[in-house]
Order: C-alpha cells, then sequence, then structure tokens
C-alpha cells in the first residue's frame, strides 16, 4: 500500500471514530463484553448466515416464491441477521473496551461493581458495564442509566441521590470492588 493509499484508509478509520464519537458519546465496554459480541458476530456471520442462504436459494429454486413459505420466511430472517450484523460491527467499531479489573477500590467508575444501601435497609449488588453489555435482572445497569451516573465517582460512605420514577431516591454506597467482569 503506498503512501496516498495509507493516507485513505487512515482517514476512513479516522472517520468511523469521529462517527461514533460525533455527539459526545463513547461505547464503552469491558472485555469480556466485547468478546460477547464479537464471538455473537462471527457466529452470525460464519455459521447462521450461510446455512439461511442456502435455505433460501434452494427456496427461490422451487418455483412461485409468492406463496413458498421457506423462501418468505428465509429472507425475513435474512434481512433480521443482516440488521444485527450491522449493528454489532457498528459497536464493534466504536468499541473503546475499558479494563478496570483489579483497580484500587477507592472510587467507582466504568466497570465497578458497587453494593448500595436504601433507606429502608435494602441492600442491592450493581455492575456498571456498557450499554451492549446489560442482561435481563438487575445486576449490571449501563454507564449511562440514571442510578450509574448518580454513582460515579463515589466513595464508599457517600450517600447519592438517583432520579426515580417514583421521585429522587437516596442510596448509601456501601462497598465497591473491581472484578473481572465473565
Amino acid at each position: 500500500m503506498g503512501a496516498s493509499g495509507l493516507a485513505v484508509a487512515c482517514s476512513e478509520a479516522e472517520a468511523r471514530v469521529s462517527g461514533a464519537l460525533k455527539d459526545g458519546f463513547k461505547n464503552y465496554m469491558t472485555p469480556a463484553g466485547y468478546r460477547r459480541l464479537h464471538e455473537e458476530l462471527a457466529r452470525l456471520w460464519k455459521v447462521e448466515r450461510p446455512a439461511l442462504v442456502t435455505t433460501v436459494a434452494w427456496a427461490a429454486g422451487n418455483g412461485d416464491r409468492s406463496e413458498n413459505g421457506d423462501y418468505i420466511y428465509g429472507k425475513r430472517k435474512l434481512r433480521e441477521i443482516d440488521r444485527r450484523i450491522r449493528y454489532l460491527s457498528k459497536s464493534l467499531d466504536s468499541a473503546l473496551v475499558v479494563d478496570n479489573a483489579g483497580k484500587a477500590p477507592d472510587r467507582v467508575f466504568f466497570g465497578a461493581t458497587v453494593t448500595i444501601m436504601s433507606k429502608s435497609g435494602d441492600e442491592r449488588v450493581v455492575t456498571i458495564v456498557g450499554i451492549d453489555e446489560l442482561d435481563s435482572g438487575d445486576e449490571r445497569v449501563s454507564w449511562r442509566s440514571p442510578l450509574a451516573t448518580a454513582l460515579l465517582k463515589a466513595r464508599v460512605g457517600d450517600v447519592v441521590t438517583v432520579r426515580t420514577p417514583r421521585g429522587p431516591e437516596r442510596l448509601e454506597v456501601v462497598a465497591i470492588r473491581y472484578d473481572r467482569l465473565i
């Protein structure tokens, strides 16, 4: 690659990064979250999509496509897979992988596992992760969520105020730790 080709490649890479971070948004991600998304992308691209393309090609060869269920369903499923592949590619391209495992637990930052206590004495443990790493439970919260925003930079013993639909809620930071996330 010549000097001009290298300059074009660099400017394209800068355009991708600047486009992803244009509005000040950073796509922070833990190493485990990055790995999971990368594995999903590889599985979709190398396993599921080729098998579905084969099925759609077979169904298309069967004649009338308007009443061909395999063809119609296959094309719909292929569009869903392609949409997910595009989303994962963009997310991974704009990802800033942050590994805070083993960090000194003096303040809350991205990747922290925080134990909080409500006024009623209920304890809850949450881990602050990237927006693409959430799970269905309440254990992992996005770093952009109101709870994580309130907790960021807090220390053990600090009381933070979180805006909730029921109104402001005061929570005490009981413990902070930085585990290797899986």
